[in-house]
């Protein structure tokens, strides 16, 4: 997955459509991803001894990955997401904006 948790991302399609959020989690099995204050669903609850009053929760839904896109600041756009291997070490790869040019995060491997 070229998305993963803490990165910023857009929402290229549905009724959040051009609205940004951070990921909080992210589900490979079922390719998506929880946004931060986005896609908010209503949860009807019965009280419970956690939560004595019960009544109706926002919370985020997944979202499926085909709808969302890292997110450039410096191109201020969505952009798709390139990989590349650094030549001065064997485990180290890098993510590279498609946009921009410009090297997102340096992950190492074990």
């Amino acid at each position: 997955m070229r998305i993963v948790k803490g990165d910023k991302v857009i929402i290229i399609s549905g009724n959040n459509r051009g609205k940004t959020g951070e990921v909080l989690k992210v589900i490979p099995g079922k390719n998506r991803v929880l946004v931060k204050g986005l896609n908010m669903v209503k949860r009807h609850t019965r009280p419970t001894q956690k939560n004595p009053q019960g009544g109706i929760l926002e919370k985020e839904a997944p979202i499926h990955l085909s709808n969302v896109m890292l997110y450039d600041s410096k191109a201020g756009r969505g952009t798709r997401i390139r990989s590349r291997k650094l030549e001065d070490e064997k485990s180290s790869k890098v993510r590279i904006s498609v946009q921009s040019g410009e090297v997102i995060e340096i992950k190492t491997g074990a």
